[in-house]
């Protein structure tokens, strides 16, 4: 590596508590800021052990945690890089953490999903539209009262329809987290003739391409899940 290309580095001095976390968060602040930017090389160890006034194991074990997480890539003979595209990984962590609470992920979710429906709205193609359209014509024929597949199926599209890259990343674990929270309301209390009415709502306003009509349907079938998911609970 060229010195005399990179751009100088600043990161805090650190204490002895906790340095390899506060390593993992300089080197988070060191894309916050604007220093480096997705797809940069970052410092190789013998420089990051200089600036941050710590060991290699430490360094190491940051550097370990980031490429868990999807934050960096390591590839030997050239490098560590920050990722062009952060994944899914922070946030199914974030997930994992919160798996007892329940109530906080159904929250989650609400908000979550509202944002990505009003985007929808606005960006949604003819071709999305008719994806909706068959999960809608799926769900009316199903032999059974559980149209989670499909339900998630339907969520999918939607977010995937709003085309925003930092969304997209965290389809994946908002399926899971909208499994988890159908998982608590019992197959006979689904109600699958209102969940199906819903659906067609939100089909609907997608299909005018209106955001505010989008946002009050999504709102009205995400508040009518989480009642069952809450009553269940207060049952169990």
């Amino acid at each position: 590596m060229e010195n005399s290309k990179e751009p100088a580095i600043d990161i805090k001095s650190l204490s002895r508590k906790t340095l390899s976390k506060q390593v993992i968060d300089e080197m988070i602040e060191l894309l916050m800021s604007g220093q480096l930017k997705p797809g940069d090389r970052i410092p190789s160890e013998l420089e990051l052990m200089e600036i941050c006034k710590v060991s290699r194991p430490v360094i190491r074990e940051a550097l370990t945690s980031l490429e868990v997480l999807g934050i960096v890539n390591r590839k030997t003979r050239n490098g560590t890089f920050f990722s062009d595209k952060i994944g899914s990984k922070p946030f199914s962590m974030m997930l994992a953490l919160s798996v007892g609470d329940i109530p906080s992920i159904i929250e989650t979710r609400v908000a979550l999903e509202l944002g990505l429906v009003t985007l929808a709205a606005e960006k949604i193609t003819d071709e999305d539209l008719e994806k909706l359209k068959e999960t809608i014509e799926v769900m009316k024929n199903l032999p059974t009262e559980d149209s989670s597949e499909i339900d998630k199926e339907f969520h999918k599209i939607i977010a995937l329809s709003a085309k925003n890259p930092l969304f997209e990343g965290i389809i994946e674990p908002l399926q899971n987290l909208h499994q988890k929270v159908l998982e608590q309301i019992p197959l006979e209390d689904r109600d699958l003739e209102n969940t199906l009415n819903y659906h067609i709502d939100i089909y609907n306003a997608l299909e005018k391409r209106d955001p505010i009509e989008s946002y009050i349907t999504m709102y009205r079938h995400l508040d009518f899940v989480r009642k069952k998911a809450m009553k269940s609970l207060e049952v169990n």
